[in-house]
C-alpha cells in the first residue's frame, strides 16, 4: 500500500479520478430534489400571483446552489467510499428540512416552528457541510485551503441576510414594504453566493472528471421532467374521486408529448456535444470556467423553464376530470398561460445559449420557435385550456423538429463519438472484469 493510499485510507476520503462517473449515492442525495422541485411547484401553487411566482423562483435559486454543492463535491471526493456516506446522509437530513420548508419560507405561520428560520437554518447546514467537506480535502494543500475558505465567507453572508428576512421587524413595515423587504434581502442572498462564484473566476470550480459533471447535470434535468410528470398527474388534489374521461387521457398526453419534446432538445445530442466540447478542454482554469457558465449557471433557467411548465400544467387535469368543467375546459388563468408558454419559452432559449456557448452554433429553428411561442400566448389566451395545450405541443414539438433536422450533419457525428466511446468503455470493462472477477 503507497503513502498516498494510507493518507486517503487515514482521513476516511478518497479522491475522485477524471474517469470517475456519478455513483448510486449520488442518485440517492436526489432524491430529496424529487422532493424538493414539487414543493417548489406546490408553493407558486399556492400563491398564485406575480409575487408568488417570484418567491419560489428565489428559492429554487438557492436549492439549486445546495445541489450544485453535491455535485461539485461528488466531482472531487468518492462519495461512496469511506466515512463521506456517513456525511452525506447527515447532509441530505438537513436538505430534506430545507425542502420540507420551501413552502413556508417566506411565511411565519402561528402555530409552530418559524418557517423562514428553519430553512435558513437547513441552507446553512447544508452549505457548512459541503464547505466543511471541501476544507478538508484541501486541508493538506494551501492553495486549494485558502480557495475553498472563501468559498465558506458567502455561505455565511447568504445564511445573514435570510435570518435578516426572517427576523424582520414588522414595525419597520407594513403591508406590500414589509413584503418587498424580505423578498430583497432573498435576492442579496442569492447575489452574495454566485456573485462570489462570478468573482473566484473558476477558481472554486475543480473538475476532475468532465463526464461525471456532465452526467450529474443530465440527472437533475431528469429528475425536473420527472417532476413535471408528477405535477400532470396529481395537480392540486387527488383525482381518485373523479371520473376518468377523455379530457383527462388527452391533457395527460398533450403533457407527455411537451416533456419529450423538452428531452429530446436536451439529450438527443446537445448533451453529448457539451460533454465532448468540456473533454475537449484541456486547460484546468478553461474547463473550469466553462464547467461553471455553461453547468452551474446556465443549467438554471433550464431547470427553471421546466418548474414553470409544471405550474402551468397543475390543476389541470383536474380540472378536465371534474364533470362540472367544460369539453375542452375552462380559459387558462393569465399566471397559468404565461406559465406553461414561458416555461417552455425560457428553456428553449436556455438551450440556444448553451449551443452558443458551448458548441459556438446558432440554433436559429429554435429562436423562431420562441418568438412564435410568445406570439402565440395572446391566441392561448382566448382557447379553452386543452387546446391552448394542444397548440403549445404541436408547436413545441414542431420547433425541435426542425432543429433536429438542421442539426443532422452534427447530430450524425456527435452521437457516433458517444457511442464509441460507450463501447469502448463498455469492451475494457469486460475485459477487466474477465480478468479480476
Amino acid at each position: 500500500m503507497g503513502r498516498a493510499d494510507r493518507g486517503r485510507r487515514a482521513s476516511g476520503v478518497q479522491r475522485s479520478a477524471p474517469g470517475s462517473r456519478a455513483t448510486r449515492l449520488e442518485l440517492f442525495y436526489d432524491l430529496v430534489f424529487v422532493f424538493a422541485f414539487l414543493n417548489v411547484t406546490t408553493a407558486a401553487a399556492g400563491n398564485p400571483t406575480v409575487r408568488g411566482v417570484i418567491q419560489a423562483l428565489v428559492v429554487l435559486a438557492l436549492l439549486w446552489w445546495c445541489w450544485t454543492g453535491f455535485a461539485a463535491l461528488g466531482n472531487v471526493i468518492r462519495t461512496d467510499q469511506g466515512v463521506v456516506p456517513l456525511v452525506g446522509f447527515v447532509t441530505m437530513a438537513a436538505a430534506f428540512v430545507l425542502a420540507l420548508s420551501l413552502p413556508k419560507a417566506f411565511v411565519d405561520r402561528p402555530g409552530g416552528l418559524s418557517g423562514p428560520l428553519v430553512f435558513a437554518t437547513g441552507y446553512f447546514l447544508v452549505r457548512a457541510s459541503q464547505a466543511s467537506i471541501f476544507l478538508w480535502v484541501g486541508r493538506r494543500n494551501r492553495d486549494l485551503r485558502q480557495r475553498w475558505l472563501l468559498m465558506a465567507v458567502p455561505v455565511v453572508l447568504a445564511t445573514a441576510f435570510i435570518v435578516t428576512a426572517a427576523l424582520l421587524p414588522q414595525r419597520l413595515f407594513d403591508g406590500t414594504a414589509e413584503g418587498l423587504a424580505r423578498l430583497a434581502c432573498w435576492i442579496a442572498a442569492i447575489g452574495v453566493e454566485y456573485g462570489a462564484g462570478l468573482a473566484l473566476r473558476g477558481t472554486g470550480w475543480t473538475i476532475l472528471s468532465a463526464g461525471h459533471w456532465a452526467e450529474r447535470h443530465a440527472q437533475i434535468i431528469l429528475v425536473a421532467l420527472g417532476e413535471t410528470i408528477i405535477a400532470l398527474g396529481l395537480g392540486p388534489s387527488g383525482t381518485i374521486n373523479l371520473p376518468l374521461t377523455w379530457p383527462v387521457l388527452i391533457g395527460a398526453v398533450l403533457g407527455i408529448a411537451v416533456v419529450a419534446a423538452l428531452w429530446w432538445a436536451y439529450f438527443d445530442t446537445l448533451a453529448f456535444a457539451m460533454e465532448q466540447a468540456l473533454h475537449r478542454t484541456r486547460d484546468r482554469l478553461a474547463r473550469a470556467v466553462l464547467a461553471r457558465d455553461v453547468y452551474t449557471y446556465l443549467h438554471l433557467p433550464v431547470v427553471a423553464g421546466v418548474i414553470l411548465f409544471a405550474l402551468g400544467l397543475k390543476g389541470l387535469i383536474y380540472e378536465g376530470a371534474d364533470p362540472g368543467t367544460p369539453a375542452w375546459g375552462v380559459r387558462l388563468p393569465g399566471l397559468d398561460l404565461l406559465a406553461l408558454y414561458g416555461g417552455v419559452s425560457v428553456y428553449l432559449l436556455a438551450m440556444i445559449v448553451l449551443g452558443g456557448r458551448m458548441l459556438g452554433a446558432a440554433r436559429w429553428p429554435t429562436v423562431g420557435g420562441v418568438l412564435l411561442l410568445l406570439l402565440l400566448v395572446p391566441v392561448a389566451g382566448q382557447l379553452p385550456e386543452l387546446v391552448a395545450l394542444a397548440l403549445l405541443a404541436v408547436a413545441t414539438v414542431a420547433v425541435v423538429g426542425v432543429q433536429t433536422v438542421v442539426d443532422a450533419p452534427r447530430r450524425r457525428r456527435v452521437r457516433q463519438v458517444a457511442l464509441e466511446e460507450q463501447l469502448a468503455a463498455e469492451e475494457e470493462q469486460t475485459r477487466w472484469r474477465g480478468h479480476h472477477l
